[in-house]
């Protein structure tokens, strides 16, 4: 795609926009903000907007969109290095004094590489001097493990926007030099910058010390940062309205952030402690001020129900008009007043995750509900009205057997019956879906030392599973490859040296096994090994506040098959965000 194509791409983009920000560039710092996938799916992505929001609030600073171009342009850009542009004013990226990655997703780090070389920059931080704009590597992946990608990043932005955003820009305004700046950004909390950091390897490969280099006093580990429950600030919503995306036109808003249940593999659930409710009245503003631009609003959380005005809140958006759809549903939170209150608004379809179909196998991850509670819940959204459930299941779980495989058939199977005790007497019947996925160990779980398991384990329990859900009508199941978990895998449980397998993967178009290869790098030593005798992981550069004996103790619980059962929801559990002045 020309130029010139390019900019009239951009002018119908904004056409069909409302909500985005124009700043004259001159006395400003230049912001290009990227995310690593196409203006579809990145104008759905709720903190990627956060972060627009965060820097154009800030009188100095003009922050513009970049984008992943769509896949037949993609091509021609990688061949015009310096052709990357921002969509609001056209301006190339590398004109820009920062270029700031919004990064969410594993299968997104070969986007970051091409997005690099498209914008005409060196992928290495090693290989940028001050021609370049320094280059920031933030969102939901850094602070759990950065250091897949931090030889491509000059600074590594570690935790909340909301504390990162001011205190970046803050730094780069008193900066003086590159080099200085770095240093000094180095010793505060949430900023990670690589080339300050040393890493010393084993002669068995495995990480023996993370070093700040000599005089930059960097802090090792880097601490993550989070908005403390007593500051004041908006919830995350949406700020650009446009068709052009995954939702359409609607409404996103963060209720709650954090989950208090601790399941045993969940990485959020972990990381975004403590659990804090954003304010429902402000909440209802927001909705309010948006109510010309949407009908439909998404309820961002990982615990929806923990926010202890929640009926209010569903109520009050329901009087408004809004036809409300969260994100996922916690099972234990699911109450009749909840449902019915979702269903009045129009929701038609529901998802809740069992993880196992096996209480044993549940009690295991710490999944604090038991079939009899799953079914008196599938039994409650059918009666109310709602038509369809997503299910979201796991396999090649630390103790499953093939009775626990079978156990999802049955679990599936009593569910349907529910659905269609309340839909043939309605005369319709709605529609359950089940989305399987197999365990990838995640950094900063209870399970970060476990190796994933074997190709040969998972595709056994692929190959069962399939076998025990063919023919289940009204049953969809949607089973993950092995093959997309072992990627995944490989860029969750990865150090630097796994940097060179991702550019290799984005040349090669994601062939990871022969992109390891290519780089020298043998991803069983990631992927399937037994981390338990480590003295550091490669996530361990990143202070997020539990300890490893913690860990420890959660996953030798689940190894007894305990459950850690969550605080009752109260004040004194739940933290109550104060609404900003």
């Amino acid at each position: 795609m020309g130029k010139t194509s390019r900019r009239d791409e951009s002018s119908r983009l904004l056409e069909r926009e409302v909500g985005y920000v124009r700043k004259p560039h001159a006395g400003r710092l230049r912001v290009a903000l990227a995310f690593p996938n196409t203006y579809y799916v990145g104008m759905s992505n709720l903190g990627f907007q956060t972060v627009y929001r965060l820097f154009n609030g800030l009188d100095g600073v003009v922050c513009e969109r970049v984008f992943l171009p769509g896949r037949s342009d993609v091509a021609a850009a990688l061949e015009r290095p310096g052709s990357l542009a921002a969509v609001e004013s056209g301006t190339p990226v590398r004109d820009f004094d920062v270029l700031a990655f919004s990064v969410s997703f594993e299968w997104d780090y070969t986007n970051v590489v091409s997005l690099l070389r498209m914008a005409g920059l060196p992928l290495f931080a090693a290989e940028r001097d001050n021609r370049y704009p320094l280059v920031v590597i933030g969102g939901a992946v850094t602070f759990v493990n950065p250091e897949p990608l931090a030889p491509f990043a000059d600074v590594v932005a570690a935790g909340e926007g909301e504390v990162l955003v001011p205190a970046l820009v803050t730094e780069i305004a008193a900066a003086t030099d590159r080099q200085s700046f770095l240093e000094r950004l180095s010793r505060q909390r949430g900023f990670y910058v690589p080339s300050l950091v040393t890493v010393r390897y084993g002669d068995d490969g495995t990480i023996a010390a993370f070093e700040p280099a000599s005089g930059s006093g960097a802090s090792v580990p880097v601490r993550k940062a989070a908005l403390p429950a007593s500051a004041g600030g908006d919830p995350p919503s949406t700020m650009i309205f446009t068709p052009d995306t995954e939702f359409g036109s609607r409404l996103l808003v963060e209720v709650v952030r954090g989950c208090a249940n601790l399941c045993r593999f969940c990485w959020a659930g972990y990381n975004y402690l403590p659990v804090r409710a954003f304010p429902a009245d402000r909440i209802l503003e927001i909705a309010r001020a948006a109510r010309a631009h949407a009908n439909r609003i998404g309820l961002v959380s990982i615990a929806l129900c923990d926010h202890p005005e929640i009926e209010r809140l569903l109520s009050g958006l329901l009087a408004m008009g809004y036809s409300i759809s969260p994100a996922s549903l916690r099972l234990d939170d699911l109450t009749e007043p909840v449902v019915r209150l979702l269903r009045e608004s129009g929701e038609r379809s529901i998802t809740i995750a069992p993880e196992t179909g096996s209480d044993r196998l549940r009690r295991v991850i710490n999944k604090t509900m038991t079939n009899d509670e799953i079914l008196d819940r599938a039994d409650l959204i059918f009666r109310t009205g709602i038509d369809n459930l997503k299910l979201y299941f796991m396999i090649a779980l630390p103790t499953e057997t093939d009775d626990d495989l079978a156990a999802i058939r049955g679990l599936s199977i009593e569910i349907k019956e529910r659905m269609l005790a309340h839909g043939r007497p309605r005369g319709r019947l709605g529609r359950i879906s089940a989305s399987v996925n197999p365990l990838v160990p995640k950094p900063g779980t209870a399970y970060q030392w476990l190796p994933m398991a074997s190709p040969a384990i998972v595709e056994h329990a692929i190959t069962r599973l399939r076998s025990l859900t063919a023919g289940i009508d009204n049953v969809y199941f949607s089973i993950k490859s092995e093959r997309h978990a072992f990627y995944q895998a490989l860029l969750s449980l990865g150090d630097r040296r796994v940097a060179p397998v991702i550019v290799a993967a984005e040349r090669n178009g994601g062939q990871w096994r022969a992109a390891a290869a290519e780089a020298g790098v043998d991803p069983a030593f990631y992927v399937y090994r037994d981390r338990s005798r480590d003295a550091l992981l490669p996530w361990d550069i990143i202070d997020g506040g539990l300890k490893s004996a913690f860990y420890r103790s959660e996953f030798d619980k689940g190894l007894r098959e305990e459950w850690t059962l969550p605080p009752k929801r109260a004040a004194e559990n739940i933290r109550l965000l104060p609404m900003a002045p």
